[in-house]
């Protein structure tokens, strides 16, 4: 049976639509609809209920020595108070999930799970754990909301002491009263925007959602569904776990080298990554050129032969083109590359393009 997020009620009270999504009961859109909670985030705001995600905290003496093993980016020179983006491989170099890391303490780290993953990561650290160092689930113990788009500063500031928001893209800080409500808050998130993510415990998230919609009503916040965020990621060309990232998909074939620190001491997945060498696929956009709407796991055909296949795609909402990011062959990997999709049974036209669909300036 799906779990309710504490803010279950209040979607039902926004006319939310709800549907099952990673062991959730989470609204996928309201009444006004994904494309204009998607245009909300990119001219005004949107806020979303991420309360899905996984917490988990790591601290004791071997800490970090644990974290270096875990994970593929190097964590040995990261300051108290910034966040930072991290694989996690398997042994043969693929994707076991991707994850945010929070820097409380020299000991101590608050790594935020993709919800659907939330068990497998943990008993993944447990199972690899080593030395003095203690392994906590605190997803119960948090709720979260991502405030997300260029007014969401002015709106966070209604209700916070503004000097006190982080202001480094990647930082955060903990224990800011926001409307009452004691918060971490840290310049995160998934949709290419500026944006705040907030956790604060779960009884007072209700309080401080609504203190957000009605501090930014005026600044044009709307709430915001599953729909949004995933055309949002999208069109930001943010990969997605079951989508652009597997258990069979490495970091070099999805684009994730910066976050594979290939020059730190030994990581779980390293040796095979050496050991496959430069990738013979890689993650690009397309662009279709034909009428039609390319969705996952359509093929993906050049001259004549099949060089891979989509992993995500719809028509993006402020780009205002059908655009899908695939898996190919490296070969015709470069930009304004002509490929068809098969899409049920149509070959359709596209070109390669280089990702972000959509970037902030």
């Amino acid at each position: 049976m799906e779990k309710k997020t504490p803010l279950y009620d209040l979607h039902l009270e926004l006319g939310g639509k709800i549907v099952p999504f990673a062991g959730y009961l989470l609204p996928v859109q309201y009444q006004t609809g994904v494309i204009k909670e998607h245009m909300a985030v990119r001219t005004a705001c949107g806020l979303f209920d991420v309360s899905h995600m996984g917490e988990i905290l790591i601290k004791g003496p071997d800490a970090l020595s644990n974290l270096q093993r875990f994970l593929t980016n190097d964590f040995a020179d990261m300051d108290i108070g910034r966040v930072r983006y991290s694989p996690i491989c398997n042994e043969k170099g693929g994707i076991v999930d991707d994850l945010i890391v929070y820097k409380f303490a020299q000991d101590e780290y608050f790594l935020v799970v993709n919800a659907a993953n939330k068990d497998k990561d943990y008993a993944w650290f447990t199972q690899h754990a080593k030395g003095d160092v203690q392994i906590i689930d605190l997803s119960d113990h948090y709720a979260q909301l991502a405030l997300q788009g260029p007014k969401a500063k002015d709106i966070l500031s209604k209700l916070t002491d503004a000097d006190k928001l982080p202001t480094k893209y990647y930082s955060f800080v903990r224990d800011l009263d926001v409307s009452g409500v004691p918060c971490l808050v840290s310049r995160t998130g998934y949709t290419g925007e500026l944006g705040y993510e907030l956790y604060c415990a779960p009884d007072k998230v209700v309080q401080l959602a609504k203190a957000l919609l009605e501090a930014g009503a005026d600044e044009g916040l709307i709430p915001c569904g599953l729909g949004a965020r995933d055309t949002l990621r999208l069109e930001a060309g943010m990969p997605l776990y079951g989508h652009e990232m597997s258990d069979e998909i490495t970091p070099f074939e999805v684009g994730l080298d910066f976050f594979v620190k290939m020059d730190k001491d030994d990581f779980i997945g390293k040796q095979a990554l050496q050991d496959l060498g430069e990738p013979q696929r890689v993650r690009v956009g397309l662009v279709l050129t034909d009428r039609g709407i390319a969705r996952e796991e359509s093929d993906v055909y050049h001259e004549g032969r099949k060089v891979g296949v989509t992993t995500s795609g719809t028509l993006l909402p402020y780009t205002n083109k059908a655009s899908a990011m695939a898996l190919v062959q490296k070969d015709i990997a470069q930009a304004d590359t002509e490929v068809e999709i098969d899409v049920r049974g149509r070959r359709l036209k596209a070109k390669v393009v280089d990702l972000p669909f959509y970037k902030r300036t």
